[in-house]
């Protein structure tokens, strides 16, 4: 049929698997095991009724206050979105627009090439080396804008300060786009470059450290040009994107920050503990700063591992890519969840 020529058909972003069944193990999505702090609960359920049925404020104000606030810049500096994902998606919009390639790595979050074909930008993926870090000399050459998330997604591999502001620093006419989804886990911010590259732009998320993955809730930093631009845009895409409930518990998270600390430092305990398991089983792993691991064993394949531990209700993340199809992605879950894990791997790979 002739309408068929002019539907837009992209291959789309594939998220891990989301089953409906109780009792499993569910370590595939990043997920924070632990619930919200107290005061998100607590401000959500004081959410006056009559607030459903108007329209939520579509500046967002109160909790781009409290984020700019929280980050000791001004809130015509913040950008909030539903989820970093819609951030980077009015991003892209917004920012690579020159017709020019823009660059991430090959080795990276799956949902930066599903962007650039469904907005028709031009990419190129730059190759991770051999042990997955990114090498700046491949962001210098002429391109359309920089993107890429640190740690990095799926690698879990945690890339210098002094390395991010060199690449930044060499293209100062592109808008380069640094998603730090998982910082909050371990590494240095790239927050305080801010007041030396009116080209930098740093992405958050609520979903991981936050434990609020539901709420769907991301923001952007970046020079009050720059965020005015991505709020032109959205406002001419949709005005009320983030929902009532959203934006009080937002701001409640950013408020419980002992709670938060807390929170983070139960998942990195964890973390680190996994990794002497693993490398006690024969598994190999880049050293993550996330709250998971990316890990394959020395003998067992990886597509074998996942099939095994889906057997036991226990979802891990597989990519059936190149360079990476022996790798499972393995979040972090609470100590008894890590601990049945560990124990199966063990009968798994023995």
């Amino acid at each position: 049929m002739a309408f068929e020529n002019v539907i837009r058909r992209v291959d789309p972003y594939v998220p891990g698997e989301q089953p409906k069944v109780k009792g499993i193990i569910k370590l595939n999505t990043n997920e924070n095991p632990y619930a919200p702090a107290e005061g998100v609960i607590k401000a959500i359920e004081d959410l006056d009724k009559m607030d459903y049925t108007k329209y939520p404020d579509p500046e967002v104000s109160l909790l781009v206050h409290a984020l700019a606030e929280y980050h000791g810049l001004d809130d015509d500096q913040v950008f909030v979105g539903v989820g970093s994902d819609d951030v980077i998606s009015m991003s892209f919009l917004t920012f690579f627009n020159s017709g020019k390639p823009v660059f991430f790595p090959d080795i990276t979050y799956s949902f930066y090439d599903v962007w650039a074909n469904l907005y028709r930008i031009p990419f190129e993926t730059k190759a991770l080396t051999e042990d997955f870090r990114i090498n700046p000399e491949d962001y210098k050459g002429e391109n359309g804008g920089i993107i890429f998330p640190n740690p990095n997604a799926p690698t879990g591999m945690l890339e210098s300060l002094d390395m991010i502001e060199d690449i930044v620093k060499a293209n100062p006419d592109v808008i380069c786009i640094v998603d730090e989804a998982y910082i909050d886990f371990g590494g240095e911010t790239c927050l305080p470059l801010l007041d030396k590259y009116p080209n930098l732009l740093v992405v958050r998320t609520y979903s991981k450290s936050r434990s609020m993955a539901g709420m769907r809730i991301g923001y952007m930093c970046g020079s009050r040009e720059l965020i005015k631009a991505i709020n032109d845009v959205k406002f001419s895409f949709n005005s009320y994107t983030m929902n009532a409930t959203s934006i009080v518990a937002g701001v409640a998270s950013v408020e419980a920050e002992e709670y938060f600390r807390e929170n983070i430092d139960k998942v990195i305990k964890t973390r680190e503990w996994t990794k002497k398991e693993l490398t006690r089983l024969g598994f190999e792993f880049p050293d993550s700063y996330a709250n998971f691991i990316f890990a394959k064993h020395a003998t067992v394949s990886g597509k074998d591992i996942f099939e095994a531990l889906k057997a036991e209700n226990i979802f891990v993340r597989h990519f059936n890519k190149p360079r990476i199809n022996d790798y499972l992605r393995i979040s972090i879950g609470t100590d008894e969840q890590m601990k049945t894990l560990i124990e199966k791997l063990e009968k798994i790979v023995k």
